[in-house]
């Protein structure tokens, strides 16, 4: 069964119906079909909350995270073995740290992120990744 690890990047988009929506809610119903697990590592799941609260206000961040929770998304736990993982990426890749966290994530469950983010690249072909169209690309 295909792994996903949902970035931040990926359920803001969902969640805002920027670009990228139309495929993160494809994967959303496989995952709600039972054909498809996702994961998202618990400092993605902060972001989110952190990125709307300081966008939108905390009224808006609460519902959002509570729309989260009706999808059987797994939030795993940073324990500091991810921590450790996450860290090794930081320190390799000028990327940003909750980023590493989404890709230790998927390389301890074999799993494919799901993002649009950029910073991605900068890992080259050594995590597996599903792009999601943006403004940018």
């Amino acid at each position: 069964m295909k792994k996903y690890v949902m970035d931040s990047f990926a359920m803001i988009a969902f969640f805002e119906d920027e670009p990228g929506a139309e495929k993160v809610a494809l994967i959303l119903k496989s995952i709600m079909d039972r054909k498809a697990k996702a994961y998202m590592s618990v400092i993605n799941w902060g972001e989110i909350y952190y990125n709307t609260l300081r966008e939108q206000g905390v009224e808006t961040a609460e519902k959002v995270v509570g729309q989260l929770k009706q999808y059987p998304i797994e939030i795993v736990d940073a324990d500091q073995k991810l921590i450790y993982e996450a860290a090794k990426l930081k320190g390799s890749y000028k990327i940003a740290y909750a980023d590493c966290f989404a890709a230790a994530l998927s390389y301890r469950l074999k799993g494919v992120v799901v993002t649009g983010d950029p910073e991605f690249k900068k890992l080259g072909d050594k995590y597996s990744i599903q792009w999601l169209k943006t403004r940018h690309s």
